[in-house]
């Protein structure tokens, strides 16, 4: 790393911490800039760099994250949550929480209250696997031995939705991709909620041919986000959906798998398999 390097790592690192500190006065991109002595072009450059998303995403991380904290309290109202975050008012933080979560304020804070979730276990060529979905669609879809701990971890994403132990179509139309028929996967219906980023990258993901490999960094210029590897990876990671949307077919660009929600040596186990369909 050249001196110039580390000068901006440790401009971009007191940058993170000025923002970290003051995001609830919802700083401007000067006063950022000034707390590092450079002029905001210049640290508007260097800290997408460095950090894949732009000042402004990363205070719009760090705000929602601090209003769900809010709203996961009884007593909280969105006016107060609104202020507390450094808002003027509610329609900023609804506009935050559609941009970011892809739903509304109120609708993060019922937990899915309107919601009805069938879900189901079954065994897959890599494991016992949970299976849920909405009316709309498949929303959920984990790798996990553990039927309680599976549920449970549902249960924590949409905490107010009613839930019913059924097998419907949805699910069987998702499973099927574990089989030969692989034309079957375009019939797959999908109800997921995200930010307009991580919708972008998991769309790409979808258009990745089985048995083949890509980068995070090939990723992240599909989409035209050539510096957003790590926000890529961070996407990623998110996933909803283990395998119907193929997160395991993005590894790092020294060829090293690199991580998996549901562990690297399941990844290896995915990408071997599909290989070998391919292949026959």
């Amino acid at each position: 790393m050249s001196e110039q390097e580390h000068i901006n790592y440790y401009r971009i690192e007191k940058a993170i911490n000025y923002i970290k500190v003051h995001f609830k006065n919802q700083p401007s991109l000067d006063e950022i800039a000034s707390s590092v002595g450079i002029s905001p072009y210049h640290f508007q450059r260097i800290f997408t760099e460095w950090a894949g998303v732009s000042p402004k995403k990363f205070m719009q991380y760090l705000s929602i994250k601090y209003a769900k904290q809010l709203l996961r309290k009884e007593d909280s109202t969105l006016l107060d949550v609104a202020y507390k975050t450094g808002f003027s008012g509610t329609s900023r933080l609804h506009d935050l929480f559609i941009n970011i979560e892809g739903m509304t304020p109120g609708e993060f804070k019922n937990g899915g209250k309107k919601l009805t979730i069938n879900y189901s276990f079954t065994e897959s060529p890599f494991g016992k696997i949970i299976v849920a979905s909405t009316t709309k669609g498949v929303c959920h879809m984990f790798f996990e031995e553990d039927e309680n701990q599976a549920l449970s971890d549902l249960i924590q994403c949409f905490p107010n939705a009613r839930y019913h132990q059924v097998v419907d179509n949805l699910q069987q139309d998702a499973l099927s991709i574990f089989q030969n028929d692989w034309k079957q996967s375009k019939q797959i219906r999908l109800h997921l909620s995200g930010t307009t980023f991580q919708l972008k990258v998991w769309e790409t993901l979808l258009k990745i041919p089985m048995g083949t490999l890509e980068t995070y960094g090939g990723i992240a210029k599909s989409i035209n986000k050539p510096n957003a590897s790590r926000a890529v990876g961070t996407a990623i990671g998110s996933n909803p959906v283990a395998f119907l949307i193929p997160c395991h077919r993005v590894i790092q660009a020294s060829g090293h798998i690199g991580g998996y929600m549901w562990g690297s040596t399941r990844k290896s186990a995915i990408i071997g398999w599909e290989a070998s369909k391919v292949s026959d």
